[in-house]
């Protein structure tokens, strides 16, 4: 069997938890906005015991959707990958299991000050390209602008209250005036600087733990490859 077919056949048939992502969870949609869609699959331990391993990730069935493997995903929220960090916290759940709803009630577990060094490099590479827009082009994508300042607040409230809300509530309207190429650069880029300048003051004092608790999710991912294992 393909790859592609084996891949699509594990987000099918094993998806433990599986949400709707982007503009629609960030309450940043418009008439044309897609639907992005994030999964979660536990691959049947059996699967490891050969010489041949199942994905990481697979990419479909659906256009638009992205499933990582349970082990891969634990590891890139431990590592505070804000991806990651976002789809556990998605308000749109579109799929979830016994395993998923186990999932998500650990995922303050995942969450540490170590999001701040996380957040604040994706920025900085987002905000290094919109700077070559800028450059080359003489305004920068403005979509990208708008995402970049909403994951900026998202981190800064993240650090502030130990809370990661996906919902830009009342800055809807402001953002989307970004989007649309209504407020001039130089403005949303010192709002960008604010909030980074923001996000660093909290850091020491925020209610996050320096580390997140590795031992819980790996207690989690061992008892989810044993159930697997024993049928």
């Amino acid at each position: 069997m393909p790859e592609s077919a084996t891949g699509h056949s594990l987000v099918t048939e094993h998806t433990v938890y599986a949400c709707v992502m982007g503009s629609r969870a960030f309450g940043l949609a418009t008439e044309t906005s897609d639907t992005d869609r994030r999964g979660v699959f536990l691959a049947p331990t059996p699967l490891f015991w050969g010489f041949e391993k199942p994905p990481t990730h697979v990419e479909g069935p659906r256009e638009e959707e992205f499933s990582w493997e349970l082990e891969r995903f634990c590891q890139l929220g431990l590592r505070a990958n804000p991806t990651v960090l976002e789809c556990l916290h998605s308000p749109l759940v579109e799929r979830i299991d016994a395993t998923g709803r186990e999932l998500l009630a650990l995922r303050e577990a995942f969450l540490s000050r170590q999001a701040h060094r996380t957040f604040a490099g994706y920025a900085a590479g987002q905000l290094k390209l919109l700077h070559a827009d800028v450059r080359h082009q003489g305004a920068p994508r403005w979509k990208h602008a708008m995402h970049l300042l909403r994951i900026l607040a998202c981190a800064r409230d993240l650090l502030r209250t130990g809370v990661l809300t996906l919902d830009v509530g009342p800055d809807r309207a402001g953002l989307l005036a970004v989007r649309r190429g209504e407020v001039p650069w130089a403005t949303v880029e010192s709002r960008m600087a604010r909030l980074s300048e923001e996000a660093e003051a909290a850091v020491t004092s925020s209610p996050l733990p320096p580390e997140p608790d590795r031992a819980r999710v790996a207690d989690f991912l061992f008892r989810a490859r044993q159930r697997s294992a024993l049928g």
